[in-house]
């Protein structure tokens, strides 16, 4: 059976670069407090269960994480992994279950590759840190950080090669030539190679890099872009296919649930030349951080989430794909979650156990 990866969001503790641009103390969780309800039954704020406002630096919460992330079928934690040419943003955690060796929950590395914005889009409105890619020094300089979470036992492989994924393998100029030098120094320092794998997203419809070895379909922004032209073609035709409503002078972006995930089971995927790894998603909210620019998506449950979880992974069966990509462990700002909340308790985290169960 194929094996879910959770990607992981580590901005759940204060860093100075935050403190300046966003307020002392800024987190994840500032976002995720202030979100209000924009309509009638809209559930804002998302409230952790038992008030639980984590902070990533302390160890028992990462403990915490991981035993739940194993109980119930997550197979491992995709980190995002800021660098900027050098410079790094949010790399404490990571580094913590380095250093520390706990916990045991096997774990991958995605480079989060787009400069940071006031719009939290990778746009170039109001850049807060620009992205960079410098030369094969530069290059080396990323390898050899990452190069001891490749060699930790816990690391996710692929061919008995480290999983590496990339996110905007488009906006790399020399990636081909960047990913060959990582081979290179991959080989010279022990291991068989890096097996990068770059992302399909709502910026990126197809591979970019002809090195990379893989692609992973982001949800649920992959599937909203591929499907554009026809949501724009038969708007006033599919109710909820994609509806628009005007709120307090606002426009809102409304998805259906299931609409979105059907597209993703029964996507009629082109030949290339790479593997495949599918993604999945459990909802999508983004109000907290977008206000009433957000997508918001309706129809979600727990009870639907089992359903489309196990088919997704039916389909990954089907695909010898070894690997589905769930968005995501704790994106609370984005209304996409696995742990526990207020309203649903580990009824999602339940899904996952129960759609595996019944394979």
């Amino acid at each position: 059976m194929s094996k879910i990866i959770a990607f992981y969001l580590p901005q759940f503790h204060s860093i100075p670069e935050n403190d300046e641009w966003w307020g002392k103390g800024f987190t994840e969780w500032t976002n995720t407090k202030k979100a209000m309800p924009l309509y009638k039954n809209h559930y804002q704020p998302k409230l952790p269960y038992g008030n639980n406002y984590y902070n990533l630096l302390n160890k028992e919460t990462r403990l915490w994480q991981a035993k739940l992330a194993m109980e119930h079928g997550v197979y491992g934690f995709c980190y995002y992994h800021y660098w900027f040419n050098g410079k790094m943003l949010l790399n404490k955690p990571l580094e913590e279950v380095l250093k520390l060796n706990e916990p045991e929950l096997p774990f991958c590395m995605c480079w989060a590759n787009e400069p940071w914005t006031r719009t939290w889009d990778g746009g170039e409105n109001e850049i807060l840190m620009p992205q960079y890619y410098g030369n094969r020094d530069d290059w080396q300089k990323h390898f050899e950080y990452l190069l001891p979470f490749f060699k930790d036992s816990r690391y996710i492989t692929v061919d008995e090669m480290p999983l590496f994924l990339i996110y905007k393998t488009s906006l790399i100029e020399n990636c081909d030539e960047m990913i060959k030098y990582w081979n290179e120094l991959g080989v010279k320092n022990g291991l068989k190679g890096i097996y990068v794998a770059e992302e399909l997203t709502g910026f990126q419809l197809k591979p970019c890099c002809k090195e990379t070895r893989a692609v992973v379909e982001f949800e649920p922004t992959y599937t909203i872009r591929e499907n554009a032209d026809i949501f724009s073609r038969l708007i006033l035709k599919i109710k909820y296919l994609l509806r628009k409503k005007i709120v307090s002078g606002k426009l809102i972006r409304f998805y259906d649930y299931d609409y979105i995930w059907n597209k993703i089971i029964k996507r009629k995927r082109k030949v290339i030349d790479k593997k495949v790894f599918l993604g999945a998603f459990i909802d999508w909210d983004n109000s907290a951080r977008k206000k009433y620019e957000a997508i918001i998506f309706k129809g979600a449950s727990p009870q639907k989430f089992e359903k489309y979880i196990k088919k997704q992974l039916m389909v990954a069966k089907e695909l010898n794909s070894e690997f589905v990509f769930l968005n995501a462990w704790n994106e609370w700002a984005e209304g996409t979650y696995l742990e526990p909340d207020q309203k649903y308790g580990y009824a999602y985290l339940e899904a996952i156990k129960e759609a595996q169960n019944k394979l």
